[in-house]
């Protein structure tokens, strides 16, 4: 074999190079198109979770928890509505006071601050919850503005009781998101502080998780929590909430047979 002329090596490299190109296009349309489906499907379940949280309102309980929030609150790509955090709130409610509870979860998919404010918190003002939980202000970060959010978020812990759980903002992976949610979560925090509310760490429940967070943590619309972050959600919450709940509620002793 002789040696190839240097027209042949530039060829070559050129096709494989086109070659490579052309198969690192095709990839990415097919995530794309992937990421769409995902999102259509996700979509689809939004008016399902929302009558599921409805009809489930009206069932009464000794414990009234109130949940004030946004798609993570629906439970928006879980498998089932009651998956979401609020679900696994309530579920552990049940479970270490030995009574019902009615869970009345008031949120809104697409809920921002300014939304919670028009939308929720007028309804918020018609219960005497004795449990609420918050977690609102993820959807204000795509138009970030610290002003906004500052008046906004005001007005939300304004409307809490003085006992209500709130949590600050997630964990959004990429750096240029981080960077605004770093500004959201202080100004929350000072607010927070000002009116001597409890604020539960929920982005660091999920910047633990790591890089495994973002493989195992997401629906296939990689936005929403599946099953698993929806636990991770709950564990920042649970100590705050049950610590509360027992002291409120303190367990039954069982009943002898």
């Amino acid at each position: 074999m002789g040696i190839p002329k240097p027209a042949v090596w530039v060829g070559g490299a050129l096709a494989v190079a086109v070659a490579t190109t052309a198969g690192v296009r095709a990839a990415l349309a097919q995530h794309q198109a992937r990421l769409a489906a995902g999102r259509e499907r996700i979509n689809q379940t939004l008016p399902v979770h929302s009558a599921w949280w409805r009809e489930h309102a009206q069932t009464e309980g000794e414990i009234l928890y109130v949940a004030i929030g946004d798609s993570a609150a629906q439970g928006i790509g879980a498998s089932v509505p009651r998956n979401s955090y609020v679900g696994i709130i309530a579920d552990h409610i049940r479970s270490a006071t030995g009574r019902s509870v009615r869970v009345v979860n008031l949120s809104v998919s697409g809920a921002t601050v300014a939304l919670a404010v028009a939308d929720q918190l007028p309804r918020f003002a018609g219960y005497e919850p004795d449990l609420v939980t918050v977690s609102i202000g993820a959807n204000d970060i795509a138009d970030f503005d610290a002003g906004r959010f500052r008046e906004g978020i005001r007005r939300v812990l304004d409307a809490l009781p003085s006992d209500a759980i709130v949590a600050d903002l997630p964990y959004f992976y990429f750096p240029a998101n981080e960077r605004k949610v770093a500004v959201a979560n202080r100004i929350l925090r000072e607010e927070a502080a000002a009116r001597g509310l409890t604020v539960v760490a929920l982005h660091e429940a999920m910047r633990r998780e790591g890089i495994r967070g973002a493989i195992t943590q997401f629906a296939e619309d990689w936005f929403h929590p599946n099953d698993h972050g929806y636990r991770v959600w709950a564990s920042a919450f649970l100590p705050a909430v049950l610590e509360q709940a027992t002291a409120k509620f303190p367990r039954r002793p069982p009943v002898d047979a």
